[in-house]
């Protein structure tokens, strides 16, 4: 690494006294604004008699993807919505999606 790059990095800490550039703010509050939604497909057994997490996946702004806990099956989806139809409905069995990650602010 260069003596340049070590000055430039002292410079933006001196300029800034918490040590992040207005840029480095930005691109974070990019990230965070942007960050895909984690969620869970629940298998309910019964009328909230036992219920087991089968499913692990992230929303995008236009697309979804699952995998199962196992790992064995992967699901690529419009929307999170849908992942419930990728489940097993064994009888007396209910699937249903839980969002891990609030909702960004609008």
């Amino acid at each position: 690494m260069s003596d340049n790059n070590n000055s430039s990095t002292t410079d933006t800490t001196q300029s800034d006294p918490a040590g992040e550039s207005d840029f480095t703010k930005d691109v974070h509050a990019m990230v965070t604004e942007h960050a895909p939604r984690r969620f869970a497909v629940v298998l309910e057994y019964g009328d909230q008699i036992d219920a087991k997490v089968h499913a692990w996946g992230i929303a995008l702004d236009d697309a979804a993807y699952m995998t199962t806990v196992d790992g064995k099956h992967q699901y690529s989806m419009a929307t999170a919505d849908n992942a419930v139809k990728f489940a097993p409905k064994p009888p007396n069995v209910t699937p249903y999606l839980v969002w891990v990650d609030e909702e960004a602010d609008d």
